[in-house]
């Protein structure tokens, strides 16, 4: 293999990492966000 295939190859592993790490964050901050907005339960508000 070449120095510049190497490269290439280096190259398109650091952008696939890169994808990877930016989706798992955005899955992360997605469920963070949902857990934190609490929906209304479906019976509505019980009135005491």
């Amino acid at each position: 293999m070449s120095e510049q295939e190497d490269g290439e190859r280096r190259t398109k592993l650091v952008k696939a990492g890169v994808a990877v790490g930016i989706g798992s964050a955005a899955i992360v901050a997605a469920l963070l966000y949902a857990s934190k907005v609490k929906k209304p339960k479906r019976g509505g508000e019980k009135a005491d």
